[in-house]
């Protein structure tokens, strides 16, 4: 169906996601993969488990912040399944093997460990999310239908862009809660953070013009901490083969009210800022 803003042609997917296609497509592709909120039934997580903690880790409202990059030229990928299901942003092969019965041992990164591979073990404010372990059969299918379809779309929006423009952009969107930043003594943190892999995952002169888009508008601006890039940026940052990868992550504290999960007094602003940057990064495109 249209989406009615100019913007093109939006394909909800079975699996969990949506592609916007920009009616004039440019080199740019911006990826949300933590803003969904729907939650399969087959997740069967702790049923005593509150709902505020189910969807603790969601980037809430991302999708709709960059909803504006569509009419200046960007393919969006957004994910509609919530993060606590399976973790777009993470290796496929970060299997949890405290979670996931047959995963074996020594499988998956020190995130994982932590309880935050490709299938959560933990919600965003550190609760359990099951009472049970899972089945490698049920893991391994929630991959097969929600992370390797969504992945796809993405490769498949970032080779079409670069086949007609010689150079790819990804920017890969997400929020972070105002307690991740907060220096010792309770001192403000940063209302963005950009991650280029220190530097590595796109070209300088990227990291350069999203910065300056962000301290125009006054806002703290940090770079590579305290996150540098997840799987996703690590995966498509080949500048040296014509793909660059970017990640944004926004203050909550900026547009959201994590106890009421509703937009905060800031939204509007928040909004309008953040179509200021976007407006600004593809018009230089």
């Amino acid at each position: 169906m249209n989406t009615g803003d100019g913007s093109g042609d939006r394909t909800d997917d079975a699996a969990g996601f949506a592609v916007v296609q920009a009616a004039e497509p440019g080199r740019f592709v911006f990826a949300s993969p933590h803003s969904g909120g729907v939650y399969p039934a087959d997740m069967n997580c702790d049923p005593s488990l509150p709902e505020a903690s189910l969807r603790s880790a969601e980037d809430a409202l991302v999708d709709q912040l960059i909803a504006p990059g569509a009419a200046g030229g960007a393919a969006l990928v957004l994910g509609r399944l919530g993060r606590a299901y399976v973790d777009l942003n993470r290796d496929p092969g970060d299997l949890d093997p405290t979670l996931i019965e047959g995963a074996g041992q020594g499988t998956g990164s020190p995130r994982t460990a932590a309880g935050y591979g490709v299938i959560p073990r933990l919600t965003g404010d550190g609760r359990p999310l099951y009472a049970r372990r899972l089945s490698l059969k049920e893991a391994r299918g929630r991959i097969a239908r929600v992370h390797a379809p969504y992945h796809a779309a993405l490769g498949e929006q970032m080779r079409a862009a670069r086949d007609r423009h010689g150079e790819a952009v990804l920017v890969d969107w997400h929020s972070m809660p105002a307690r991740a930043t907060q220096a010792a003594g309770g001192a403000r943190g940063p209302e963005v953070v950009l991650g280029d892999r220190h530097g590595s995952s796109c070209s300088a002169d990227l990291t350069r013009r999203l910065r300056r888009a962000f301290e125009t508008l006054g806002w703290r601006v940090a770079l590579n901490q305290p996150y540098a890039g997840g799987w996703t940026t690590q995966a498509w940052g080949r500048p040296h083969e014509g793909f660059h990868a970017v990640q944004i992550e926004l203050n909550r504290a900026l547009y959201f009210d994590e106890a009421a999960r509703a937009p905060s007094a800031g939204w509007i602003r928040t909004r309008k800022g953040v179509a200021r940057v976007i407006a600004a990064l593809l018009d230089e495109a």
